[in-house]
């Protein structure tokens, strides 16, 4: 059985049609609440690399905290990095992880296309 991990907020829909998704193809799920359950600097680097992208083109710009705080300002992808695990609200969702590879779900049809590619 194929095995996928998903970075989840139980409140967002997209993250929830997304699991939905992932639970209809009968794959081994592993779901990480990150809101909870925090992600270390190493994971988040991991993610971003898998992803393909730098910190800040995961963050949620539409976010209050986003535009409150952080909006039209310049940082570091390392600074990102930071900002990102001191504000995980500020994590676009939800994240998909296969093996190697990682997608955003949005849609979350694309979590679909993620697992099923060949490897």
């Amino acid at each position: 059985m194929k095995k996928v991990q998903i970075l989840y907020n139980p409140r967002c829909s997209k993250c929830r049609e997304a699991l939905s998704l992932l639970e209809g193809e009968s794959y081994e799920i592993e779901v990480v609440e990150y809101l909870k359950e925090k992600i270390t600097k190493k994971e988040l680097k991991s993610i971003l690399a898998k992803l393909g992208v730098k910190a800040v083109d995961i963050v949620r710009k539409k976010e209050d905290l986003y535009v409150k705080k952080f909006k039209d300002k310049k940082f570091t992808n390392e600074e990102w990095i930071q900002i990102l695990l001191e504000n995980p609200v500020l994590i676009e969702r939800p994240i998909v992880i296969d093996g190697y590879k990682a997608i955003i779900g949005r849609p979350p049809e694309l979590v679909v296309d993620l697992v099923n590619r060949k490897a």
